[in-house]
């Protein structure tokens, strides 16, 4: 592990909640082969410049999350998709000490398996999308040329939350209201997350 990032060490000495636990899954990784950096916010742990795992700390538990978490095989049963549209990462959570004391071999081999993935170069193989544009965005992409190429120049990771975060309101109201916030972000060329 190289040197840890000043902006993790803020992450850690100013964590309110699974401080032990997130302390005790640093720890497994930085005996990994593993990088620390810091991106979404949270402690990322790369390979050669590419995203291997990442640690979080939620409400009711803390997790690790693998990027390629769909590619690694799962003999213990302990991953699971952190998101009905997942499709590639794969978290592992943990509801306190006794969790991860009771998981760090299986973690490690998790850790050692997800170095492996990024090290061959596999990647995680996404069917085409067959999302429908909601009519509002579709309306307001036919109206607006620039913002079209705007839209379609995001990776089709944005795209993607973007489709799905105006197609969930009910009222047709409510998603144009949702696209025409996002519309300077994606001008931008930001996705809903990115700083």
């Amino acid at each position: 592990m190289t040197d840890a990032d000043p902006k993790v060490e803020a992450f850690f000495k100013t964590a309110k909640q699974w401080r032990d636990e997130l302390a005790a899954l640093r720890a497994i990784l930085h005996s990994s082969q593993l990088t620390e950096e810091f991106k979404w916010r949270s402690p990322c742990y790369t390979f050669q410049g590419g995203n291997v795992v990442a640690m979080w700390g939620l409400k009711a538990s803390c997790a690790l999350a693998f990027f390629k978490g769909a590619l690694m095989k799962d003999p213990a049963g302990i991953l699971e998709a952190p998101g009905e549209n997942s499709r590639s990462m794969r978290t592992i959570k943990f509801a306190g000490m006794a969790e991860i004391e009771s998981l760090e071999g299986t973690v490690r081999r998790y850790v050692d398996e997800a170095i492996e993935v990024e090290k061959s170069g596999l990647r995680v193989e996404f069917r085409k999308d067959d999302l429908e544009f909601p009519d509002e965005l579709a309306d307001r992409l036919d109206a607006d040329p620039g913002l079209r190429a705007a839209f379609e120049a995001l990776t089709p990771g944005r795209r993607r939350g973007y489709v799905l975060h105006f197609s969930q309101p009910k009222q047709s109201k409510t998603r144009a209201s949702r696209i025409e916030r996002a519309v300077p972000r994606i001008l931008d060329g930001k996705g809903m997350h990115d700083r």
